[in-house]
């Protein structure tokens, strides 16, 4: 696999217009885990309840022991929100939901 398969870019809600590149496979097995265990309406799940819930899912390979999966879910996290395909609640602590039906 060359260098450019190995990355893909990420944007960030926050930080508009800047791009980071990171590990295709991680962000891809963080997002297909984190859009199955989200709602598709508020309020949505708490962060710490998707963590949570799709910890089991993610690839053993990619998370051991789930170990990074804190920051890779926050880092899909602010990508699905600046792609418009998850939100956030008005709460707090910080709910999220899927606002877009996106191929998982």
């Amino acid at each position: 696999m060359s260098a450019t398969n190995d990355k893909i870019e990420i944007e960030n809600v926050n930080t508009p217009g800047k791009t980071e590149r990171v590990d295709r496979a991680k962000y891809e097995a963080m997002r297909v885990a984190l859009l199955s265990v989200l709602p598709d309406e508020e309020p949505g799940s708490t962060v710490a309840e998707a963590k949570s819930a799709l910890l089991s899912q993610l690839p053993e390979a990619l998370y051991p022991e789930g170990k990074t999966a804190g920051w890779w879910l926050k880092a899909v996290q602010l990508d699905l929100e600046a792609k418009g395909i998850i939100a956030r609640a008005p709460t707090k602590p910080v709910r999220l939901y899927r606002i877009a039906h996106s191929a998982i």
